[in-house]
């Protein structure tokens, strides 16, 4: 196949070769099996295939295995033989050890160029689903987005977004005649779960420079798709951290990128591993929008694929838009285990040859269970595959390596230092020193004032500077900081309209305020 992903060989001794054919790779995908059974190789192999056909990658590397992909495999390696013996098995015949360009990213800026976006980006549902909030917090969340855009106060961290609610919890009385309610035990209770994100990393995340998706798109001078890989060992000790930062990213693709209807290939091809993380715990609401975002990103070109242990972690509706299938060996010790296995089964087109649920049951590591998207988009029969062997390293790289990558990348030094412009926090704080200045100062003249009163019943003449009574009156009546931002606020919004935050076609879907 001219336009197709070489993946293994099926059939009879593994000769007939088995293909993903790229024109239906943005139909997206499933690659399941239990841990042991080889879907870490799967993903290695299938990013070496879109990477050759010009198709930048977007992976997390959990294990840390991933980042192998860097640099070429070799003939010293311990199953340089075996990975020999089953190329010629299944027809490999230009098989050859090669490295692949690798982009290595990390939220916490450690193991590869950091990766960030500004609160106002993630969105008040995203955020909301990242801290956890009650629906009464993520409704006070809301309204400080809300006030944020009308105000021309950019979210960008996390200082911005504590600074607003403290505003908020300042004036809640006259805020709460146009927003409804807004308690300080809920306000309180958000500025925790920001204190427990910050702790795990999170501030490292909301910041700029933010991350440009048109870095994540590209290819190099051999006309090969960049492979990115995010280091998440230690990211997968925040999964909630995790998952909202992929789902954020599939929604800035979608927000970004334009229609391009069915393409020959995609533009970008996206995997989703510990995809069960994406929805443990998640309002029916969350899992509705990520089913519409899995509709409709594939007309953008995007590929998205999860990867999971068993078929039954992904909702049903999701899953019955996963075109294309790799289904490792699963194990059925429980009564769960093997409705799950069944149901599994019951997805593939039937093969005369042999039972599919058996077949899943007893695939060895290395070898699946696969159905790939044929003409017109109609599923292929259930094939056993054995899965070609990497052309790149198996297993991770040094850490002189990585670093290595990371210093000879042409993104090097354009994400690592950390921008700090003028935002929410910086404008109310210089708005709270300012009515603490002049608060001062009218404290100041009102005791000259007094001082000046006292002198003059005592009879004595005053040398100081005279204040007229219509001066103390001005004085009494300066606005503390609350009150004229109050005033700001709770103002018809005329004007404003034009200086609101404009978050795209997904304002319906992840940014809604």
């Amino acid at each position: 196949m001219t336009n197709g992903i070489f993946l293994g060989g099926g059939g009879k001794g593994y000769a007939d070769k088995q293909w993903l054919n790229q024109k239906y790779a943005n139909r997206h995908g499933l690659i399941a099996g239990a841990t042991g059974t080889g879907k870490t190789v799967t993903l290695q192999i299938l990013a070496e295939g879109f990477s050759n056909a010009g198709v930048p990658v977007f992976m997390a590397d959990v294990k840390g295995d991933l980042s192998g992909l860097a640099i070429s495999g070799s003939p010293d390696h311990k199953l340089h033989q075996p990975f020999m013996d089953r190329a010629a098995k299944i027809g490999f015949d230009d098989y050859t050890y090669e490295g692949f360009p690798v982009t290595f990213w990390d939220l916490f800026g450690k193991q590869g160029h950091p990766v960030r976006t500004t609160v106002a980006e993630m969105g008040p549902l995203l955020l909301s689903r990242l801290l956890e909030l009650s629906e009464a917090q993520e409704g006070i969340l809301n309204i400080a987005f809300r006030l944020a855009d009308e105000e021309g106060l950019p979210l960008l961290d996390l200082d911005d977004i504590r600074a607003m609610l403290v505003w908020m919890g300042e004036n809640r009385k006259d805020l709460s005649l146009r927003y409804g309610n807004i308690s300080t035990a809920s306000i309180g209770a958000i500025q925790r779960r920001l204190l427990v994100i910050e702790n795990q990393g999170g501030a490292n995340f909301f910041g700029e420079p933010a991350l440009a998706l048109a870095d994540l798109m590209r290819v190099d001078a051999d006309g090969r798709g960049q492979v990115n890989v995010l280091a998440a060992n230690e990211l997968m000790s925040s999964p909630r951290l995790y998952s909202t930062f992929l789902l954020w990213l599939l929604s800035e693709l979608f927000e970004e990128l334009p229609e391009v209807g069915d393409p020959e290939k995609p533009k970008l091809v996206f995997f989703f591993d510990e995809a069960h993380l994406l929805f443990d715990g998640a309002p029916k609401a969350l899992v509705d929008k990520v089913e519409q975002v899995a509709r409709l990103i594939r007309s953008k070109g995007v590929g998205v694929y999860f990867i999971t242990q068993n078929p039954d972690d992904i909702p049903e509706d999701i899953l019955g838009q996963l075109g294309n299938r790799i289904q490792h060996a699963l194990r059925a010790f429980t009564a769960r285990d093997k409705k799950a296995l069944r149901l599994a089964a019951e997805t593939y087109r039937p093969n005369p040859d042999f039972d599919t649920e058996t077949a899943i049951r007893e695939v060895g590591v290395g070898e699946a269970v696969t159905s790939m998207l044929q003409k017109k988009g109609v599923p292929g029969i259930v094939q056993r595959t054995l899965i070609r062997p990497p052309s790149s390293q198996l297993g991770p790289i040094t850490a002189g390596q990585r670093k290595s990558v990371i210093l000879s990348s042409d993104l090097a030094g354009k994400y690592e230092e950390r921008l700090d412009r003028k935002s929410a926090y910086e404008i109310l704080k210089a708005q709270a020193e300012a009515a603490a200045k002049a608060a001062e100062q009218a404290e100041a003249e009102e005791e000259e004032m007094e001082t000046a009163q006292r002198e003059y019943r005592a009879g004595r003449r005053y040398s100081g500077t005279r204040v007229s009574r219509s001066t103390s009156r001005r004085t009494r009546q300066t606005e503390s900081f609350g009150d004229a931002m109050t005033k700001m606020v709770v103002k018809e919004l005329t004007g404003t309209t034009g200086r609101r935050i404009v978050r795209g076609i997904l304002g319906g879907l992840f940014k809604g305020r």
